[in-house]
């Protein structure tokens, strides 16, 4: 039996966020019984449960502001060399999600080499790049960063530009590495195109099906919202621009619309969060586009979904989207006017580019990016 401890997700079973997700996905599909999972959880409590067969445990942890999460990370790495040694484990992993405990790794890393255990760690995105942490924390990203890299047995990027920027800026530690993307669900809404709750949700926010661009994710200044903003207001669609995402106390949102003042344009709609998991996926099935502004970070679980539902995705041109949507998509630069005029041109698209578009897309993400197919790809690393 392979033990394998994952710890840096919040916990299963995942109610958001993209890690959850992953570990709820690994867990639930698991086709290989000959691995046995041992999750860490974001709790108030100390108690463990299964999911899926997995071993849950929770880890309590003090509310300490931006250190909650290094706090979180150093306890369920403590409490995994704890366990392997209390059970006598052998050859066991332990599996870091994120590069936050960089500073404080090496002293865990030798205990857990002493016990004949490995250390992956998947580094995610450039974190210390994120315009919301200051100077002093995206200083700390990045060096954590580096020990992180330093120091792990093996780093699996879920993006092939991610693993270049790891070979290419710490090739002083010649890193192992491989490549194992993020998945998406690829299976239709269970929703109708008449269903009420459908219906009553298009009703409230006043938009109609195949007559909306939408984006879904977090409204923070490096998904560029500021550029897809700006230039849908040149455009001259009559279509709307959905933005599902949540802005409440959002200094960003008050800047962007003091700047652009795009409340004065009836095609711009902010409509919130929609957290019904089917009735977001007949949003993103029955919009006309899908505009993707992110430009830091690895394979993107919103574009996944979004190659994976809607039929017109329009992506920045960035390394990290075109590896991911290919010939799949159509693609758009920060320069003024360009994804206006991107937009303007994608009015008159036939139906026969539509449907080639939506087909590669829609191969692309099954044949790449399905959840078994990501599932059988780890499980072959964690049997080695």
């Amino acid at each position: 039996m392979k033990n394998v401890f994952i710890i840096g997700s919040k916990g299963i079973p995942a109610n958001y966020g993209g890690f959850e997700t992953f570990v709820d996905e690994l867990v639930s599909r698991q086709q290989n019984k000959n691995i046995k999972y041992h999750v860490a959880c974001l709790s108030d409590n100390d108690n463990e449960t299964e999911y899926h067969g997995a071993h849950c445990f929770n880890v309590k942890v003090p509310n300490i502001g931006p250190a909650k999460a290094v706090y979180y990370d150093l306890a369920a790495l403590k409490y995994c060399v704890k366990y392997i040694k209390d059970n006598n484990i052998n050859d066991a992993i332990v599996y870091i999600l994120a590069c936050r405990i960089g500073l404080f790794v090496s002293k865990y890393v030798k205990q857990l080499h002493k016990l004949n255990c490995k250390v992956y760690v998947n580094p995610d995105g450039h974190e210390w790049k994120r315009a919301k942490w200051n100077y002093f924390i995206r200083k700390y990203w990045k060096l954590s960063e580096k020990l992180m890299v330093k120091h792990a047995d093996l780093l699996i990027c879920d993006s092939k530009n991610i693993e270049k920027y790891i070979q290419e800026d710490y090739k002083q530690y010649s890193p192992k590495t491989t490549f194992i993307a993020y998945g998406a669900d690829t299976s239709k809404s269970t929703l109708r195109d008449d269903d009420e709750k459908l219906l009553n949700w298009y009703k409230e926010k006043g938009v109609q099906a195949k007559e909306y661009y939408l984006v879904v994710g977090r409204f923070v200044p490096e998904n560029n919202y500021e550029t897809m903003i700006k230039e849908f207001m040149k455009s001259n669609t009559k279509k709307d621009f959905v933005l599902i995402t949540n802005v409440e106390q959002n200094k960003f949102y008050e800047t962007l619309k003091n700047e652009t003042h795009f409340d004065q344009d009836k095609r711009i709609k902010f409509v919130g969060t929609v957290y019904d998991q089917q009735l977001l996926k007949k949003i993103r099935e029955n919009a006309y586009g899908y505009l993707h502004g992110h430009e830091v970070g690895g394979t993107n679980p919103s574009l996944l979904e979004a190659l994976a539902t809607t039929d017109l995705n329009l992506l920045l041109d960035v390394g990290f989207n075109k590896e991911v949507g290919e010939d799949g998509a159509v693609y758009w630069n920060k320069q003024e006017g360009n994804l206006s005029g991107l937009i303007n041109g994608l009015e008159n698209i036939s139906n026969d580019q539509l449907k080639e578009l939506s087909t590669k897309a829609k191969h692309r993400i099954d044949s790449k990016y399905s959840w078994d197919y990501i599932v059988r790809k780890y499980e072959n690393y964690f049997e080695v």
